[in-house]
This record gives structure tokens, sequence and C-alpha cells, in this order.
């Protein structure tokens, strides 16, 4: 068994008892960040049935993804990196869901690409829940205004996701985000990483974004 395969299994794996040991039903959806590694370290996954995967960078992905894609339509792919407005174009045309999306500018070239093209994009929010300066995001306090135009403008928005504080206790942002996640309504919750995704899990996440302990460290 390739070791990416083995890696994805286990993960798999701890989920599971993380979930039983809370009695937690919502199994969640694993996103396999594939940024930077190449098609040979992915394709075991592929092969063994799993379709959820990410990348940062719209041209990374569209020289790994387009043949892919066109011969396996199961496969989910998820943008999780920064989006810049000059290339929604190309990020519409190729992924299913974008995790980023944290101005008006950016939903609303979002959905006026879309519309080109009559496809829906599964968009979630990025809430800077930190208030970290050097990360995307918006602020908590903004996310409502957020959520009511992208609702406005016709986005099929499905929940909201943050990536907390480094060298801190993520415990406490995930509960954070667990309850603002609820106040809107959204059933669908993305966070959690290879460091803290069964933490994540125990507040509800229902996509997990795990890299290198699939994929291993990049260089």
């Amino acid at each position: 068994m390739h070791i990416t395969l083995k890696n994805l299994l286990d993960i798999e794996n701890n989920i599971k008892v993380c979930l039983n040991n809370l009695n937690i039903n919502n199994y969640p959806k694993i996103i396999a960040v594939s940024k930077t590694f190449k098609i040979d370290k992915i394709l075991p996954l592929i092969e063994n049935g799993h379709v959820n995967f990410g990348e940062n960078k719209v041209q990374e992905a569209i020289e790994k993804w387009t043949e892919i894609k066109k011969t396996n339509s199961e496969i989910k792919l998820h943008m999780i990196g920064k989006l810049q407005t000059n290339k929604v174009k190309f990020a519409v045309e190729l992924f299913d869901y974008i995790h980023s999306v944290d101005s008006e500018k950016l939903a609303k070239k979002i959905v006026d690409e879309q519309n080109k093209i009559n496809k829906k994009i599964k968009i979630f929010l990025q809430v800077n829940i930190g208030d970290e300066n050097q990360k995307s995001g918006i602020h908590k306090n903004e996310v409502h205004n957020l959520v009511s135009y992208c609702k406005e403008i016709g986005l099929d928005l499905i929940g909201l996701m943050c990536i907390p504080p480094a060298n801190t206790d993520p415990e406490v942002y995930f509960g954070e985000m667990k309850k603002l996640n609820q106040s809107f309504g959204f059933t669908e919750l993305s966070m959690g990483m290879s460091s803290d995704f069964l933490l994540a899990v125990k507040y509800h996440s229902t996509y997990v974004r795990i890299g290198s302990s699939i994929f291993g460290q990049r260089n």
C-alpha cells in the first residue's frame, strides 16, 4: 500500500474513533491538500476512491488537475488559498468549492464569472477568527454584512472557514466558530488541519483540510 493512502486511512480511522468517543455522528469530509505535491503521490488516493482535494494556487491547480478532472467526474476540487480577483475566472472554471472568500469585491467577481458559464461554486467565507493582521479573512464583526451580501447576489454560501492562530489553543477558536456558524444556520464548517483536525471535529467541523499528515512534509 502506498504511504499516502496508508496515511489517509489512518486519519480516517482516528477520526472515527474520536467521533465514537464523543458520540458525534457527523463524519467530516477530508480534503487532501495536495499543493506542491506531484501527481504520483495523489494518484493512489484517487484510485482508492478519494474525491476531495485542496489546492492553494490557481495556476498549479490548472496544470495538475485539468486533465484528471476530465476523466474523474467525481473529484471535487477545493480552493483553500487566497484568491486574487484576476484569477477568479480560472478558479470558477476548475474548482467546485472556494473556502477563502473574504470581501464583497471577490464575492461579486465570483458571481459574475459563474453566470458566464452557468456554474455554481459552493462558497465558504474565511473568518480571521484570531484578528491577526498578517492573515486573510474578515473580522467576526463583519461576517453578518458579508453573509447578507453574498445571499443577496446569489452566491451558494454553505458555511464559514477559519485558520486559528499558530501556537495557541485552537479549541477556543473552534468553539467560537461553531457558535458563529450556527448563528447563520449553516450546516457546513471548514476548519481543522494536520495539527488540530481531531479538535476541529469535536466542534462539528464538516470539512478538514489535511496536507502534511497525508503527503508528508513539503520541501
